[in-house]
């Protein structure tokens, strides 16, 4: 199933994709008479997921049943689509978690993962401008990564166990102010000033992506490749990082988990390489979609 978020005018609405087609669930629902509890299908899609399996299920049967509603579709052309998660609690995030970026910067991988967080203030949605604010920084940097939305309450998990509380997987950008990164030592406020976190264009649940550490993942910028690599190259998986994050802080429905970069990203290109104003962005994740995003640059 690939959810969304979009708005056609007349405020944000959750949808899914189905052959190709936006559908409109809470109008969809209304219009086959489902039953559905219309504050699963509101446009905070923390609601949907916080209602656990049955929401799911139920979106389903809307889903498999839209053809009998045919008015209840959108043509994609027609829509803006949002970010599909608008208001996580929290976005932990993890550096140096594919072994092709470690060597690229001929560093040893790390014993355990390094955690860092980003504001949710930072999310913005596929075609939003990246920008910031003159002066912050000169060295704007996009980092294509599996964005893991949680499904479930989450604390002491098992690595077995843990992707049983994935809902499902986005194209994540974990943009970086690279000289305020390294400037601070610490990671937060280069990684979160607003616009630094796109998101999108879907979320897949997670039955669509049984395997997730075998996906190919790419960034562009105004065409140009910078990454291309696979998930196969995450030094610890989406598993294990959902486990040791979870054994000191409860993940609730809704938070994201951002769970690295490979190579290619372009303070390690010969020579650096940054952002600016005009650049487009093209990020893609195998079974999931592009996201793209322009920059409009310090403002």
């Amino acid at each position: 199933m690939k959810l969304l978020r979009f708005d056609s005018g007349d405020g944000p609405r959750l949808g899914a994709l189905a052959e190709g087609r936006i559908v409109d669930l809470k109008y969809a629902a209304r219009k086959l008479n489902l039953g559905v509890p219309e504050g699963w299908l509101d446009p905070d899609i923390n609601n949907l997921i916080s209602a656990g399996p049955d929401a799911l299920k139920a979106v389903g049967a809307v889903i498999f049943r839209v053809h009998e509603a045919a008015d209840a579709s959108l043509v994609s052309g027609d829509v803006r689509l949002l970010a599909p998660v608008q208001s996580p609690s929290k976005i932990i995030a993890v550096g140096q978690n594919y072994m092709d970026h470690v060597r690229e910067q001929s560093i040893k991988p790390p014993e355990r993962p390094i955690l860092f967080s980003k504001a949710p203030t930072s999310i913005i949605g596929p075609g939003d401008a990246i920008s910031w604010p003159a002066g912050f920084t000169s060295q704007v940097d996009p980092e294509v990564e599996v964005g893991v939305i949680i499904g479930s309450r989450t604390k002491g998990v098992s690595v077995s166990a843990a992707l049983d509380s994935v809902f499902g997987y986005t194209v994540l950008n974990d943009v970086s102010a690279r000289d305020v990164q390294f400037g601070d030592v610490q990671w937060v406020r280069g990684k979160s000033p607003d616009t630094f976190c796109p998101l999108g264009p879907v979320i897949v649940t997670r039955d669509e992506i049984p395997d997730p550490q075998n996906l190919r993942l790419s960034c562009a910028v105004n065409g140009r490749a910078w990454q291309d690599s696979n998930t196969k190259e995450m030094i610890f998986s989406i598993a294990a990082l959902i486990s040791f994050i979870a054994q000191g802080i409860t993940l609730l429905p809704g938070d994201i988990v951002a769970t690295g970069t490979p190579h290619g990203v372009g303070v390690f290109q010969h020579p650096p390489v940054f952002l600016k104003a005009g650049d487009r962005l093209r990020l893609e994740i195998e079974k999931i979609g592009v996201l793209e995003n322009p920059v409009g640059g310090p403002f």
